[in-house]
């Protein structure tokens, strides 16, 4: 069979890998390690983003109500992380593919040299034969430098691994125009460039997970409009990996259509940079209607009325319009210092060079 896509990443949610009682589903986890290692075989480059390792961990130790919420995160995933790689370990070895652990949290992402390490480690792996299993590393991370949950790890990784598509499975077929549990209701199956569907996004969160169809939504669009398809669909529906990359498929499911051009290896970094950002910079009407134009441009120091914060040369910043309207976020060539004594300056460097900068 011929696949549409040879590069994938592939996201498993906490409730397609646990049951209601919390304790982990073997039986499904082992079909979609089958499906995975069946795509493997033929070929096609995988890494695995998988979730479950906080629900494993309190399925073996119970509720510690005494303990504050990151405690127990902690203590939960440090269990459960074992298990659940031993658990994939296993599995996969009965194929004879070699599987590699991959722990992260946001702060890696932060910097390009971190984010470039975490990239060559699993570009090794992938030249190796060695699928990579990556996971948030919940021991270490406490609650302002989350991943919002998986779904914004997994967009993450699949623009940073430069993707053909993301395929995130839920314990849903995708996007309902209306209430999933309401029999009229029916999945979007294609969500185009600009198409607007939050009217019909649940704000309601699943068991074990932290996010909903609306962190779903938002990640999904940004990795689109990168040049990456993007697919929600149900990981308990039977052989659903291989429906979905089959030329021929019917499968239900929403896909978020790939923007016709992709963007570089750094811009894709910066456009998912903006937690990090080390400061902020306001500009004028003018030089927000030039940037916000059609035409590829700099931000140059004329424009700049105010800046916030203190940031080095190649740092991240934010970049918003004098009514407060959030633009985008770019590399600086200055540090903050410089850049004041260049602010409203004419025939200085830019403040961002257009190829360093991503705009919403």
């Amino acid at each position: 069979m011929s696949y549409k896509y040879k590069r994938i990443a592939v996201k498993i949610g906490s409730n397609v890998l646990t049951r209601p009682d919390g304790k982990l589903d073997i039986t499904r986890m082992s079909a979609l390690v089958d499906q995975i290692a069946l795509l493997h075989q033929k070929g096609v480059e995988i890494v695995l983003i998988s979730s479950g390792a906080v629900a494993s961990g309190r399925s073996l130790l119970g509720m510690h109500k005494k303990m504050d919420v990151v405690d127990q995160r902690q203590l939960f995933s440090a269990v459960g992380q074992a298990k659940l790689i031993n658990h994939y370990w296993d599995l996969f070895r009965e194929h004879g593919i070699t599987v590699g652990q991959v722990l992260t949290t946001k702060e890696n992402f932060g910097s390009r040299r971190h984010y470039l390490n975490q990239r060559n480690c699993m570009q090794v792996m992938m030249e190796n034969r060695v699928i990579p299993i990556v996971n948030e590393n919940d021991t270490v991370s406490v609650t302002e430098l989350m991943f919002t949950d998986n779904d914004e790890l997994s967009g993450l990784i699949a623009s940073m691994m430069d993707m053909q598509a993301l395929i995130i499975l839920s314990n849903v077929d995708g996007i309902y125009n209306g209430p999933p549990s309401d029999p009229s209701s029916a999945v979007i199956t294609e969500i185009r460039q600009g198409e607007n569907v939050s009217d019909f996004i649940q704000s309601t969160k699943s068991s074990f997970g932290r996010g909903g169809m609306a962190t779903k939504t938002t990640i999904a669009r940004k990795i689109a409009d990168e040049g990456i398809d993007v697919y929600i669909a149900n990981g308990r529906r039977d052989n659903i990996l291989p429906g979905l990359l089959d030329k021929k498929s019917d499968i239900v499911c929403t896909r978020f259509r790939a923007a016709g051009e992709s963007v570089s290896s750094v811009k894709k970094w910066i456009a998912h940079s903006s937690g990090f950002a080390k400061g902020e910079v306001t500009i004028n009407a003018n030089a927000a209607r030039v940037l916000t134009g059609e035409q590829a441009v700099s931000l140059l120091m004329v424009g700049v009325t105010a800046i916030e914060g203190e940031f080095e040369k190649d740092d991240i910043i934010k970049i918003k319009a004098e009514d407060g309207t959030f633009l985008g976020v770019g590399k600086v060539q200055y540090d903050s210092a410089k850049a004041r004594e260049a602010m409203g300056k004419k025939n200085v460097k830019p403040l961002v060079h257009c190829d360093y900068l991503y705009l919403e």
